[in-house]
């Protein structure tokens, strides 16, 4: 179902309460003056997890209110609204299990999506056409072509969108990537990024069964394929199924490949390989893989990308993090801080030693600091849609590999697999009836 047609059928085109006077206006013409309460007002769509926790960090800044709040799931839904006075003192004015109250009423300022992956691209699109800003989180989108539609529309349509790659505002991961631009351990040749990560447990098969009362399971599958309720296709575990996600690459990936690229400098890469499968738990309900590794190659350096689920010990002793191989020596940073461990060549240290540099603790927090910094100064946000796109696309990129399992070549000016129809197929969305895809 498109914007239009449902416009049309809740009866906001015959009436005339379009949306489109807000389109491009700027900050002081929505927020603010116009409101009596001088407040950005703020809807979250999705409120179980991690949009709760958006929602509640948001909300620790004043100049915020709660408005509105959407999920298909009643028991998350007054849960939520629960919390939310709790925490305010004030009732949320409006309780939707269908997102598309929230991209209608016209006292929103802000929507966070908190929703699971496949459901990012269509409110992002809308938001932006309703004359909304977005806080939607990671990763992008489920898809290299919604990753596409939702940039487009954050351009078209002047918004500013904000992913949930919070590292971007903990300052020691930008302190570090400058410390590497900069050049101080040398000609990096290989960047190491890993994620095991123990609390990726086995999914044992359970059968179908019904969705819980007071579930709107057909809205939760949206544009997804039609298919019986399972317990682990809901809630947390959506993220290890094809139609919903794409595992821990894409749910790790994002946040570590992100200071990858940023460390190096670097777009994407034009040849990928990744080789791995349901190593850990063959037998196991998950669709994605439990151990998988990637090498994105470059001219002149590689970035690796290795993760596995039921495993705690990476590299360094750390779950999850990066290391930087440099000539003189060797970064490694997690959201602990970073160090620089020197290359000893004939006893001698090529470079001084960093010794850990802690950080700060407070990237989320920060993070929702710049978006409504930048809903004031409409400049762009650090974690901005194109970042957001940037990094989506190399989990794609990976899991698209291992699906096919073969290299593939990525041309992302023509978004298209060099001479790979199937793998160019699997960078498609696919919407199931009524749903469209966005067309801009």
């Amino acid at each position: 179902m498109n914007r239009r047609t449902f416009m049309q059928k809740t009866g906001l085109i015959m009436s005339g309460l379009t949306l489109s006077p807000l389109i491009g206006k700027s900050y002081s013409s929505i927020y603010g003056q116009t409101a009596p309460s001088n407040k950005v007002k703020v809807a979250l769509i999705g409120c179980r997890s991690m949009g709760y926790g958006d929602l509640n960090t948001f909300l620790d800044y004043p100049e915020t209110e709660c408005v509105a709040l959407c999920d298909v799931d009643d028991e998350w839904l007054n849960k939520r609204a629960a919390d939310v006075e709790k925490k305010t003192g004030k009732k949320v004015p409006h309780l939707y299990k269908d997102w598309r109250r929230v991209i209608d009423n016209k006292d929103v300022d802000v929507v966070i999506i908190g929703t699971p992956d496949h459901w990012h691209c269509l409110p992002t699109v809308w938001a932006c056409q309703a004359g909304k800003d977005v806080y939607v989180e990671k990763p992008l989108s489920n898809t290299i072509e919604e990753c596409n539609l939702m940039e487009k529309a954050a351009r078209k349509y002047n918004r500013i969108v904000q992913v949930g790659q919070w590292q971007r505002s903990d300052p020691h991961w930008d302190e570090a990537a400058n410390f590497l631009k900069a050049g101080n351990i040398g000609r990096i040749r290989t960047v190491k990024v890993w994620a095991y990560q123990d609390g990726k447990p086995t999914l044992p098969v359970k059968p179908d069964c019904d969705a819980p009362a007071g579930v709107d399971y057909d809205m939760w599958l949206g544009p997804a394929p039609k298919r019986p309720f399972n317990p682990y296709r809901f809630h947390y575990n959506f993220r290890f199924f094809w139609d919903y996600a794409g595992g821990l690459m894409s749910d790790w990936g994002v946040h570590l490949l992100d200071y990858a690229l940023e460390g190096m400098n670097a777009g994407l890469p034009s040849r990928v390989f990744s080789g791995g499968g349901k190593f850990a738990y063959p037998n196991d309900a998950m669709e994605t893989p439990d151990t998988l590794m990637a090498t994105y190659a470059y001219d002149d350096f590689n970035i690796i990308w290795d993760h596995a689920c039921g495993i705690n010990h990476g590299l360094y002793n750390r779950k999850e993090g990066l290391a930087f191989y440099g000539e003189n020596g060797t970064m490694v940073l997690d959201r602990a801080g970073w160090e620089v461990i020197p290359v000893v060549s004939n006893n001698v240290a090529r470079m001084e030693a960093v010794p850990f540099k802690k950080g700060e603790g407070k990237g989320l927090y920060n993070h929702v600091g710049n978006m409504l910094s930048c809903i004031k100064s409409r400049e762009l946000p650090n974690a901005d849609v194109a970042i957001g796109a940037r990094v989506a696309k190399m989990a794609h990129l990976a899991n698209i590999s291992c699906r096919v399992q073969r290299e593939v070549h990525w041309d992302d000016k023509n978004n298209l697999f060099v001479g790979d129809n199937e793998a160019t197929a699997l960078s498609k969305a696919y919407y199931r009836a009524p749903w469209e895809l966005p067309k801009l």
